[in-house]
Parts: structure tokens; sequence; C-alpha cells
């Protein structure tokens, strides 16, 4: 498991370990911030390098090891 902190995760890269349609490479683009600024981040975009593509997932998701690893592997 990966430890992450949600407030920097802004422009990290990321590796699926099992790409779809080429794509591979991820780029946080955007952390979604709750509507009450007392909750947690909870969601984030990533924009695949490949096709510009942006997918919004839960940030954590991101710790799965057998889904994404750090950095453009």
């Amino acid at each position: 498991m990966n430890p992450l902190n949600p407030k920097k995760l802004l422009l990290s890269k990321w590796t699926a370990l099992t790409p779809v349609k080429k794509q591979k490479h991820f780029l946080v683009c955007r952390v979604i911030q709750p509507e009450l600024p007392t909750d947690p981040i909870e969601l984030v975009e990533v924009e695949s390098v490949f096709s510009k593509n942006i997918q919004i997932i839960a940030w954590r998701d991101l710790q799965n090891d057998q889904v994404w690893r750090q950095g453009w592997v």
C-alpha cells in the first residue's frame, strides 16, 4: 500500500498496471474539493497522458499496489 496524502496528489504521476486502450500513464490534474471545507477529500481527476481522457476516481484507489504504481514505470 502506498502512503499518500490527498493534499499532495496534484500533478503526481501514476502508472496503471493493467492498461486499457494504451492508457497506462496518468497525471492527477485536479483534486476535487468537497462541498463543505470540513469534509475530507475523496475524489481526484486523473488524465491519461496518451489520449487526454479524464477519469474521476477515489484518491484512495491509488493506494492499491495491484492497480496503480506511483511514477511512470
